[in-house]
């Protein structure tokens, strides 16, 4: 969800984050966003593909995490802040690590809700709701 997606936020990240994740600031990627794997139920083993905002802990929204097919992601924090680097599932968990030199930053994701929402827990408890961006 790195900034990890805000994963600072993303910490609530994912992201992303509040999701406490520090990542340096990526250059942007020269394909367009990166989907959110995160989003894939860990029971799948695959990660999805695809663009995904992502909510804290308040329900604000925090940012958006873009994975895409290659295993590359890039988060957004709304105001500018761009991180992207690699995302895979390890031992159950999406992980995402940055380019640069932040360390990987791995999510426990629930399984996705009926309308594709799930959320990301990081290791410290912070949980964030992922939601599939509409098109």
């Amino acid at each position: 969800m790195r900034n990890s997606l805000l994963i600072a936020a993303l910490a609530a990240a994912t992201a992303l984050s509040g999701c406490s994740k520090s990542a340096e600031e990526a250059a942007p990627a020269a394909s367009e966003a990166a989907a959110s794997d995160a989003a894939a139920p860990q029971a799948a083993a695959t990660l999805a593909t695809g663009t995904f905002e992502v909510f804290g802990a308040d329900g604000k929204a925090v940012g958006s995490t873009t994975i895409n097919a290659d295993g590359t992601y890039v988060d957004d924090d709304g105001k500018g802040h761009r991180v992207a680097g690699l995302v895979k599932l390890v031992d159950g968990k999406t992980c995402f690590d940055p380019s640069g030199s932040a360390p990987a930053e791995c999510f426990t994701d629930s399984a996705p809700a009926a309308d594709g929402s799930f959320t990301a827990t990081d290791a410290k408890g912070a949980v964030l709701t992922i939601r599939p961006k509409a098109n």
